[in-house]
């Protein structure tokens, strides 16, 4: 399952300011065939939010490095692996704030071109590989992927001595130890993600409708909001164009008598016909 947060604001919300933070959540996930992505809102980002939404859940989770996930990530069945993309994000920050002289006297690399230049080459492999099944992919991650890892693991060992913590190349190199064992984790097997872009792109139409409808007037009317984009996502994920799909679900749902019937207009059910 991905995991990914993103802020809304909420007028009428109880005992908080009408210019206060809420959260909309967003888990993706399902079986190649059988996508599922799920909105839900809450009032905050308490690291409580993930042990409600999934509690019972067994399994890997992708999330970014927000420590809000670890008391989930800290249950029995659960293997928490974190974001290579967020890497890379911190270092493209550290690479834009150093002085241009640094970038340009006498063609030196600097050490965020030196981070960045090992994790194109880690996305490098995955892209020439991503049409392969999962066992060759696993293999491919081993006999590629491990090796450069380890040399990255070499030069940031090396490095991390050489740069103070603050300024943004500290604060990326940071983040790259402090996370280490859970971005390296993706190795284990074939299937697995090098990054959380599935729940980042889930939850960009969300990001972007934002800026048009600004906040949601009450509680009711957020998580009115979470339900339409869970079934419009979802849709998208299974193939299908949502508006075709929710003038077949608004025109059939009203018939429907049983739980068969209901199941028959959930997306990957739909999407076979």
């Amino acid at each position: 399952i991905h995991c990914d947060e993103t802020v809304v604001q909420v007028l009428k919300e109880p005992d908080k300011s009408a210019t206060s933070h809420s959260y909309m959540w967003v888990q993706s996930g399902g079986q190649p065939n059988q996508t599922v992505t799920l909105f839900d809102y809450r009032s905050s980002r308490s690291g409580r939010v993930p042990l409600e939404l999934l509690q019972g859940y067994r399994g890997y989770l992708m999330s970014d490095g927000y420590e809000g996930y670890n008391a989930i990530a800290q249950h029995d069945g659960i293997e928490h692996l974190c974001c290579w993309a967020h890497v890379r994000r911190k270092f493209v920050e550290a690479q834009r704030a150093q002085p241009k002289s640094k970038n340009t006297k006498n063609n030196a690399i600097s050490k965020a071109d030196m981070a960045l230049n090992y994790i194109g080459k880690l996305y490098g492999i995955e892209q020439r590989h991503k049409a392969a099944d999962v066992a060759t992919r696993y293999q491919h991650r081993q006999q590629e992927s491990v090796p450069l890892l380890n040399q990255l693991r070499a030069w940031i060992d090396k490095t991390l001595v050489t740069v103070l913590p603050s300024g943004k190349l500290g604060e990326a190199l940071q983040y790259l130890h402090k996370y280490w064992p859970k971005l390296i984790r993706y190795t284990e097997r074939g299937d697995l993600p090098i990054d959380n872009n599935r729940a980042e792109n889930a939850i960009r139409p969300f990001v972007i409708g934002r800026k048009n409808w600004l906040f949601s007037d009450t509680p009711q009317g957020a998580n009115a909001s979470a339900i339409i984009y869970s079934i419009i996502e979802t849709a998208k994920t299974n193939g299908l164009e949502p508006y075709a799909y929710l003038r077949k679900v608004f025109t059939e749902l009203p018939a429907a008598k049983t739980v068969e019937d209901i199941e028959a207009l959930l997306p990957w059910r739909a999407a076979k016909e």
